[in-house]
């Protein structure tokens, strides 16, 4: 294998062990042995249990930010609440192959303050990419603020997509506007008046009509982030 190719073959060895069992029962020899590499070849690509983590976040944000940023055709005359409504939903579309690795994840992280800790620095750093993908100022304070703020916020609506077995992720939808709105003023985006639109709706529509989402390859709550 090339290097690429073992980065990338180990990191979804890593997410199918991680939903089988809890990350503190995968072990470094675990991944190697599924991937069907050796340790040595392995520990070229990645130094740790929690590097492979920080790839998978770093995988979930390379697939979203492919999708096209604020100058995207699809983000054409949206306000910053809907350019972040669709990134957000990106991420989400980017995990569903991976459900049920974040849902054990989360999991993990409730019983490991430290590993929920690391979550969060992971999250709030991928939600900084995402707050520049949707066209907003994620540089200095204001940056790191709205960053933080999407961290928090997107666990929440991760409880509710784990749950949510609608195709068309309506409940999920739903709580994100609602969690969007209400995090407005943190956010940086009250000054922007095309808040009267709802975009979930154009999702449950498209969902309607028979439309796909887009398709996720890989690539992690309050206090959790797993994603």
């Amino acid at each position: 294998m090339t290097s690429e190719t073992t980065r990338d073959a180990c990191l979804r060895s890593f997410l199918a062990l991680l939903a089988e069992r809890p990350f503190t029962r995968i072990a470094l020899g675990d991944v190697a042995e599924r991937c069907g590499v050796s340790l040595a070849e392995m520990r070229a690509s990645y130094a740790s249990s929690q590097d492979l983590l920080a790839a998978f976040f770093r995988s979930t944000d390379r697939h979203v930010l492919s999708e096209g940023g604020p100058d995207a055709e699809d983000f054409a005359g949206e306000g910053p609440k809907e350019r972040l409504f669709e990134v957000l939903m990106r991420r989400l579309d980017a995990l569903e192959p991976h459900r049920e690795a974040v849902r054990s994840l989360r999991r993990s992280a409730r019983r490991d303050p430290l590993l929920a800790l690391h979550l969060l620095r992971l999250s709030e750093t991928s939600q900084r990419w995402m707050v520049a993908s949707a066209g907003l100022d994620c540089t200095g304070l204001a940056g790191s603020i709205r960053a933080k703020g999407l961290a928090v916020l997107f666990a929440r609506v991760l409880d509710v997509w784990l749950e949510d077995e609608d195709p068309g992720l309506a409940r999920t939808m739903a709580t994100l506007d609602q969690e969007l709105e209400r995090g407005a003023k943190l956010l940086g985006m009250l000054d922007d008046v095309a808040y009267l639109a709802i975009p979930w709706r154009k999702r449950r529509a498209s969902a309607a009509t028979g439309q796909d989402r887009p398709a996720g390859e890989a690539a992690p709550a309050a206090g959790e982030p797993a994603a």
